[in-house]
């Protein structure tokens, strides 16, 4: 990659700066959040560990033996809470799966490193007790938007029976990434973000899962990016692909007239092409 100055890569990972209604795509997330939980059963808060923001939101199915999707919010490691993404509930509820949305800490209070485990634990919480909401283990798929994006690729790459003995090798069916970075290095000389990150060499190396070895247990990972976002943004999703190669990044899509932020409507909207290939995954239809 080109060597950049610092302004460059603030310019292009700066994506409140870069979309200029970013702000009222962030108030209509939280408006239409209040009235997914206020429509849909949900079980708030549910304990997936003791640290603090270790906690998640459960939205059961409405039959059992359902898929399950579990979204990791994004926010660049450092904001934003599950509370703002329930309005991804619906639409997967609606379609037949069982949706779970963990919180997580927040740099610079906690390392990357720390809310990969953390969200390690949330997604074992997810297989222990699928049954109880009416999911089926055997159907987990982890999505993930942005820095979301990141940690399902890297829970696409973990070891589960490190995490806990009782966990398969096989946990999840897949995972999706929405915007997902891929490799921490340009996000480690992005001066906006790293003064709460703190990423170091070694640290980019432990969380840069394009140069992780190919996942052979944790299904595909199907990389989507909105069409109109920053050049890094479309490079990192072809990162992936070409790190991973088309079998375990079967799905690496642009999608058209998507910035970083509307990218989550197509993933909610029936006719979305996220949403569509998300569906596939889960088993509920086919892709499009």
């Amino acid at each position: 990659m080109p060597l950049h100055d610092a302004a460059w890569h603030d310019a292009q990972y700066d994506n409140r700066a870069r979309v200029p209604d970013a702000l009222a795509h962030l108030g209509r997330w939280a408006e239409a959040s209040a009235l997914a939980r206020q429509g849909l059963t949900v079980l708030q808060d549910q304990p997936y560990g003791h640290g603090a923001a270790e906690t998640l939101d459960v939205f059961p199915a409405r039959a059992p033996g359902a898929p399950v999707l579990v979204f990791i919010h994004g926010g660049y490691w450092r904001a934003l809470n599950k509370a703002d993404h329930s309005f991804i509930a619906p639409a997967f509820v609606q379609a037949g799966a069982a949706v779970v949305v963990p919180d997580y800490a927040l740099c610079p209070a906690v390392s990357i490193e720390h809310i990969a485990l953390q969200m390690a634990q949330a997604v074992a919480w997810v297989w222990r007790h699928a049954e109880g909401f009416g999911g089926d283990p055997s159907r987990i798929v982890v999505a993930g938007h942005s820095a979301g994006g990141h940690l399902a690729a890297m829970m696409a790459s973990c070891r589960w029976p490190d995490v806990g003995a009782d966990l398969p090798r096989k946990l999840l069916r897949g995972a999706v990434s929405l915007s997902g970075l891929f490799d921490l290095e340009p996000i480690r000389q992005t001066p906006f973000l790293q003064r709460d990150l703190r990423l170091t060499p070694a640290s980019v190396r432990r969380l840069s899962p394009a140069f992780f070895p190919r996942p052979q247990q944790g299904g595909p990972l199907l990389a989507l990016v909105g069409g109109d976002e920053s050049e890094e943004f479309l490079r990192q999703n072809q990162l992936i692909r070409d790190q991973w190669g088309p079998s375990a990044v079967p799905v690496c899509q642009a999608v058209p007239g998507c910035n970083h932020f509307s990218i989550l409507r197509d993933f909610v909207d029936p006719d979305g092409a996220a949403h569509g290939h998300t569906l596939g995954l889960l088993g509920l239809r086919h892709a499009g």
